[in-house]
Protein backbone atom coordinates (compact mmCIF):
# COMPACT_ATOMS: atom_id res chain seq x y z
CA UNK A 1 0.00 0.00 0.00
CA UNK A 2 2.55 2.38 1.35
CA UNK A 3 4.72 1.84 -1.88
CA UNK A 4 2.41 2.10 -4.51
CA UNK A 5 1.32 5.27 -2.99
CA UNK A 6 4.20 6.73 -2.88
CA UNK A 7 4.74 6.02 -6.60
CA UNK A 8 1.62 7.23 -7.28
CA UNK A 9 2.44 10.87 -5.07
CA UNK A 10 5.75 11.03 -6.57
CA UNK A 11 4.28 10.31 -9.93
CA UNK A 12 2.01 13.65 -9.50
CA UNK A 13 4.80 15.51 -8.04
CA UNK A 14 7.95 14.96 -10.80
CA UNK A 15 5.97 13.55 -13.44
CA UNK A 16 6.34 15.79 -16.96
CA UNK A 17 3.08 15.82 -19.47
CA UNK A 18 3.43 14.46 -22.61
CA UNK A 19 0.42 14.50 -25.00
CA UNK A 20 -1.85 15.64 -22.71
CA UNK A 21 -1.41 13.05 -19.99
CA UNK A 22 1.69 13.07 -16.98
CA UNK A 23 2.82 10.05 -16.65
CA UNK A 24 6.42 9.89 -17.07
CA UNK A 25 8.90 10.71 -14.74
CA UNK A 26 12.38 11.69 -15.96
CA UNK A 27 15.88 11.52 -14.23
CA UNK A 28 18.47 12.51 -15.75
CA UNK A 29 18.51 10.31 -18.82
CA UNK A 30 16.44 7.93 -17.66
CA UNK A 31 12.45 7.78 -17.97
CA UNK A 32 10.08 5.60 -16.72
CA UNK A 33 6.50 5.10 -15.81
CA UNK A 34 5.47 4.85 -11.81
CA UNK A 35 1.54 4.05 -12.82
CA UNK A 36 2.59 0.69 -14.65
CA UNK A 37 5.10 -0.41 -11.89
CA UNK A 38 1.66 0.43 -9.59
CA UNK A 39 -0.35 -2.44 -11.82
CA UNK A 40 1.49 -5.15 -9.93
CA UNK A 41 0.84 -3.43 -6.20
CA UNK A 42 -2.76 -3.14 -6.98
CA UNK A 43 -3.25 -6.92 -7.63
CA UNK A 44 -1.04 -7.76 -5.08
CA UNK A 45 -2.89 -5.74 -2.43
CA UNK A 46 -5.80 -6.27 -3.53
CA UNK A 47 -5.52 -10.67 -3.54
CA UNK A 48 -3.87 -10.21 -0.09
CA UNK A 49 -6.64 -8.22 1.01
CA UNK A 50 -9.24 -10.02 -0.09
CA UNK A 51 -7.33 -13.78 0.81
CA UNK A 52 -9.64 -14.34 3.99
CA UNK A 53 -13.21 -13.94 2.25
CA UNK A 54 -14.65 -13.54 5.45
CA UNK A 55 -13.00 -9.94 6.82
CA UNK A 56 -15.12 -7.32 5.39
CA UNK A 57 -12.62 -4.66 6.37
CA UNK A 58 -9.97 -6.04 3.75
CA UNK A 59 -12.72 -4.68 1.54
CA UNK A 60 -13.17 -1.61 2.78
CA UNK A 61 -9.58 -1.07 2.61
CA UNK A 62 -8.70 -2.27 -0.93
CA UNK A 63 -12.10 -0.23 -2.32
CA UNK A 64 -10.19 3.16 -0.39
CA UNK A 65 -7.26 2.29 -1.71
CA UNK A 66 -8.37 1.00 -5.34
CA UNK A 67 -10.66 4.89 -4.95
CA UNK A 68 -7.07 6.92 -4.20
CA UNK A 69 -5.23 4.76 -7.28
CA UNK A 70 -8.40 6.02 -9.59
CA UNK A 71 -8.52 9.57 -8.48
CA UNK A 72 -4.71 9.62 -9.03
CA UNK A 73 -4.80 8.59 -12.26
CA UNK A 74 -7.44 11.09 -13.40
CA UNK A 75 -5.14 14.20 -12.45
CA UNK A 76 -2.54 12.58 -14.22
CA UNK A 77 -5.14 11.95 -17.49
CA UNK A 78 -3.70 8.35 -17.39
CA UNK A 79 -7.31 7.43 -19.31
CA UNK A 80 -6.19 4.15 -20.62
CA UNK A 81 -4.45 2.91 -17.17
CA UNK A 82 -7.08 4.16 -14.92
CA UNK A 83 -9.34 1.86 -17.41
CA UNK A 84 -7.16 -1.27 -16.37
CA UNK A 85 -7.29 -0.70 -13.60
CA UNK A 86 -10.88 -0.36 -13.19
CA UNK A 87 -11.87 -3.44 -14.82
CA UNK A 88 -8.98 -5.33 -12.30
CA UNK A 89 -11.18 -3.75 -9.59
CA UNK A 90 -13.89 -4.85 -11.01
CA UNK A 91 -12.80 -8.67 -11.64
CA UNK A 92 -11.54 -8.44 -8.30
CA UNK A 93 -14.22 -7.61 -6.40
CA UNK A 94 -16.37 -10.38 -7.99
CA UNK A 95 -13.82 -13.11 -7.42
CA UNK A 96 -14.18 -11.77 -3.53
CA UNK A 97 -18.19 -11.50 -3.74
CA UNK A 98 -19.74 -12.90 -6.72
CA UNK A 99 -22.07 -10.32 -6.70
CA UNK A 100 -23.27 -8.90 -9.83
CA UNK A 101 -25.80 -6.33 -8.04
CA UNK A 102 -22.72 -4.81 -6.03
CA UNK A 103 -20.56 -4.50 -9.39
CA UNK A 104 -23.85 -3.13 -11.77
CA UNK A 105 -24.03 -0.31 -8.42
CA UNK A 106 -19.87 0.44 -9.31
CA UNK A 107 -20.24 0.46 -12.92
CA UNK A 108 -22.82 2.79 -12.50
CA UNK A 109 -20.73 5.15 -9.85
CA UNK A 110 -17.90 4.75 -12.30
CA UNK A 111 -19.59 5.81 -15.53
CA UNK A 112 -20.76 9.35 -14.14
CA UNK A 113 -16.87 10.08 -12.83
CA UNK A 114 -15.82 8.95 -16.02
CA UNK A 115 -18.54 11.67 -17.58
CA UNK A 116 -16.68 14.03 -15.13
CA UNK A 117 -12.98 13.21 -16.21
CA UNK A 118 -14.38 13.63 -20.14
CA UNK A 119 -15.40 17.23 -19.65
CA UNK A 120 -12.48 18.66 -17.24
CA UNK A 121 -9.67 16.92 -19.40
CA UNK A 122 -10.26 18.27 -22.81
CA UNK A 123 -7.29 15.58 -24.22
CA UNK A 124 -9.08 12.49 -23.28
CA UNK A 125 -12.70 14.06 -24.86
CA UNK A 126 -11.00 14.61 -27.83
CA UNK A 127 -10.07 11.20 -28.02
CA UNK A 128 -13.82 10.16 -27.88
CA UNK A 129 -15.03 12.70 -30.53
CA UNK A 130 -12.84 10.68 -33.00
CA UNK A 131 -13.66 7.37 -31.86
CA UNK A 132 -15.54 5.59 -35.13
CA UNK A 133 -14.63 8.02 -37.75
CA UNK A 134 -11.15 8.58 -38.31
CA UNK A 135 -10.50 8.88 -41.83
CA UNK A 136 -13.05 12.30 -41.26
CA UNK A 137 -10.34 13.47 -38.99
CA UNK A 138 -7.37 12.54 -40.62
CA UNK A 139 -5.31 14.76 -40.86
CA UNK A 140 -5.85 16.01 -37.21
CA UNK A 141 -7.33 13.91 -34.26
CA UNK A 142 -7.19 10.60 -36.57
CA UNK A 143 -3.87 10.36 -37.70
CA UNK A 144 -2.62 8.15 -35.93
CA UNK A 145 -5.00 5.59 -36.75
CA UNK A 146 -5.53 6.44 -40.47
CA UNK A 147 -1.97 5.93 -41.05
CA UNK A 148 -1.90 2.87 -38.86
CA UNK A 149 -4.53 0.80 -40.71
CA UNK A 150 -2.89 2.09 -44.26
CA UNK A 151 -0.02 0.62 -43.28
CA UNK A 152 -1.76 -2.75 -41.69
CA UNK A 153 -3.28 -2.80 -44.83
CA UNK A 154 -0.21 -2.40 -47.51
CA UNK A 155 1.50 -5.36 -45.21
CA UNK A 156 -1.24 -8.30 -45.92
CA UNK A 157 -0.88 -11.80 -44.71
CA UNK A 158 2.58 -12.14 -44.65
CA UNK A 159 3.85 -7.67 -44.62
CA UNK A 160 6.64 -6.17 -46.12
CA UNK A 161 9.81 -7.86 -44.39
CA UNK A 162 11.27 -6.39 -40.85
CA UNK A 163 12.46 -3.09 -41.36
CA UNK A 164 11.12 -2.53 -44.89
CA UNK A 165 7.74 -0.23 -43.75
CA UNK A 166 6.89 3.47 -42.96
CA UNK A 167 4.75 3.24 -40.05
CA UNK A 168 7.48 4.06 -37.82
CA UNK A 169 7.78 7.55 -39.07
CA UNK A 170 4.37 7.83 -37.25
CA UNK A 171 4.66 9.25 -33.41
CA UNK A 172 3.97 5.85 -30.75
CA UNK A 173 4.23 3.62 -33.43
CA UNK A 174 6.55 1.03 -31.46
CA UNK A 175 4.03 1.41 -28.18
CA UNK A 176 0.88 2.65 -28.94
CA UNK A 177 -0.17 1.73 -32.57
CA UNK A 178 2.48 -1.02 -32.35
CA UNK A 179 -0.04 -3.70 -33.43
CA UNK A 180 -0.17 -1.92 -36.88
CA UNK A 181 3.17 -2.11 -37.08
CA UNK A 182 3.73 -6.19 -36.55
CA UNK A 183 1.23 -6.42 -39.56
CA UNK A 184 2.99 -3.69 -41.82
CA UNK A 185 6.29 -5.97 -41.57
CA UNK A 186 5.27 -9.31 -40.35
CA UNK A 187 1.93 -10.01 -41.71
CA UNK A 188 -1.74 -10.48 -40.30
CA UNK A 189 -0.82 -13.98 -39.65
CA UNK A 190 2.10 -12.80 -36.88
CA UNK A 191 -0.14 -10.60 -35.57
CA UNK A 192 -2.96 -12.49 -34.48
CA UNK A 193 -0.50 -15.37 -33.64
CA UNK A 194 0.60 -12.75 -31.18
CA UNK A 195 -2.74 -11.67 -29.78
CA UNK A 196 -3.73 -15.81 -29.64
CA UNK A 197 -0.44 -16.40 -27.75
CA UNK A 198 -1.32 -13.77 -24.57
CA UNK A 199 -4.93 -15.56 -24.66
CA UNK A 200 -3.38 -19.07 -24.59
CA UNK A 201 -1.84 -17.43 -21.47
CA UNK A 202 -5.60 -17.33 -19.78
CA UNK A 203 -5.33 -21.37 -20.01
CA UNK A 204 -2.84 -20.77 -16.74
CA UNK A 205 -5.50 -18.41 -15.03
CA UNK A 206 -8.36 -20.85 -15.85
CA UNK A 207 -6.43 -23.46 -14.47
CA UNK A 208 -5.62 -21.73 -11.04
CA UNK A 209 -9.19 -21.43 -10.40
CA UNK A 210 -9.68 -25.01 -10.06
CA UNK A 211 -6.04 -26.29 -8.84
CA UNK A 212 -5.12 -23.09 -7.09
CA UNK A 213 -2.74 -23.15 -3.59
CA UNK A 214 -5.43 -20.94 -2.21
CA UNK A 215 -7.87 -18.19 -2.84
CA UNK A 216 -5.10 -15.39 -3.17
CA UNK A 217 -2.98 -17.20 -5.57
CA UNK A 218 -6.46 -17.67 -7.99
CA UNK A 219 -7.66 -14.20 -7.11
CA UNK A 220 -3.94 -12.72 -8.07
CA UNK A 221 -4.02 -15.06 -11.22
CA UNK A 222 -7.38 -13.81 -12.50
CA UNK A 223 -6.73 -10.28 -12.12
CA UNK A 224 -3.34 -10.79 -13.79
CA UNK A 225 -4.79 -12.08 -16.70
CA UNK A 226 -7.90 -9.74 -17.01
CA UNK A 227 -5.51 -7.18 -16.87
CA UNK A 228 -3.42 -9.16 -20.00
CA UNK A 229 -6.25 -9.35 -22.24
CA UNK A 230 -8.24 -6.11 -21.30
CA UNK A 231 -4.50 -4.16 -22.06
CA UNK A 232 -3.62 -6.32 -24.95
CA UNK A 233 -7.86 -5.30 -26.67
CA UNK A 234 -7.26 -1.64 -25.81
CA UNK A 235 -4.02 -1.71 -27.94
CA UNK A 236 -5.23 -3.78 -30.94
CA UNK A 237 -8.89 -2.37 -31.51
CA UNK A 238 -7.38 1.17 -30.38
CA UNK A 239 -5.66 1.53 -33.34
CA UNK A 240 -7.85 0.05 -35.86
CA UNK A 241 -10.62 2.26 -34.68
CA UNK A 242 -12.71 -0.16 -32.88
CA UNK A 243 -12.01 1.68 -29.46
CA UNK A 244 -10.97 4.74 -28.58
CA UNK A 245 -6.99 5.51 -29.18
CA UNK A 246 -6.21 5.41 -24.90
CA UNK A 247 -2.35 4.69 -25.43
CA UNK A 248 -1.62 1.56 -23.64
CA UNK A 249 0.72 -0.65 -24.64
CA UNK A 250 0.60 -3.88 -26.34
CA UNK A 251 2.01 -6.94 -23.39
CA UNK A 252 5.50 -8.27 -24.46
CA UNK A 253 5.41 -6.54 -27.96
CA UNK A 254 5.57 -2.96 -27.83
CA UNK A 255 8.54 -1.21 -26.55
CA UNK A 256 9.14 0.30 -23.49
CA UNK A 257 11.16 -1.04 -20.51
CA UNK A 258 8.83 -0.25 -17.51
CA UNK A 259 6.21 -1.63 -19.37
CA UNK A 260 8.30 -4.59 -20.51
CA UNK A 261 9.20 -4.90 -16.92
CA UNK A 262 5.59 -4.72 -15.58
CA UNK A 263 4.96 -7.70 -18.01
CA UNK A 264 6.87 -9.96 -16.61
CA UNK A 265 5.84 -9.33 -13.21
CA UNK A 266 2.17 -10.10 -13.83
CA UNK A 267 3.24 -13.13 -15.77
CA UNK A 268 5.02 -14.15 -12.49
CA UNK A 269 1.08 -13.58 -11.05
CA UNK A 270 0.26 -16.85 -13.18
CA UNK A 271 3.36 -18.95 -12.46
CA UNK A 272 2.84 -18.83 -8.51
CA UNK A 273 -0.29 -20.27 -8.86
CA UNK A 274 0.90 -23.35 -10.56
CA UNK A 275 0.40 -26.66 -8.80
CA UNK A 276 2.26 -28.74 -10.88
CA UNK A 277 4.83 -30.84 -8.94
CA UNK A 278 8.49 -29.39 -8.95
CA UNK A 279 6.95 -25.87 -11.06
CA UNK A 280 7.13 -23.51 -8.04
CA UNK A 281 10.27 -21.54 -6.34
CA UNK A 282 7.57 -21.53 -3.34
CA UNK A 283 8.88 -24.93 -1.70
CA UNK A 284 12.53 -25.83 -2.35
CA UNK A 285 12.83 -29.58 -4.19
CA UNK A 286 14.38 -30.51 -0.59
CA UNK A 287 11.72 -29.95 1.67
CA UNK A 288 9.52 -31.63 -1.21
CA UNK A 289 11.49 -34.73 -1.09
CA UNK A 290 10.76 -34.62 3.13
CA UNK A 291 7.55 -34.28 2.89
CA UNK A 292 7.12 -37.30 -0.18
CA UNK A 293 9.40 -39.27 2.42
CA UNK A 294 7.08 -38.35 5.23
CA UNK A 295 3.91 -39.12 3.44
CA UNK A 296 5.68 -42.80 2.15
CA UNK A 297 6.53 -43.74 5.97
CA UNK A 298 3.12 -42.74 7.25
Amino acid sequence: YIAAAGLLIFNLIFATERFGATNWVQIGGFSFQPSEIVKMAFIWVGAASLDELFEKKNSLIFMIFSGFCFCCLALMGDFGTAIIFFVTFLIISFLRSGDFTKLILIVGVAFVGGLMVLKFKSYIAERFAAWGHVWEVADGLGMQQTRTMSAAASGGLVGNGAGEGWLNQVFASETDLVFGMIIEEWGLIIAVLAVLSVITLSIFAVRSIWAGRSTYYTIAACSAMSMFLFQTALNVFGSVDLFPLTGVTFPFVSCGGTSMIVSWGLLAFLKSADTRQNASIAISLTEKGLREEEGDMV
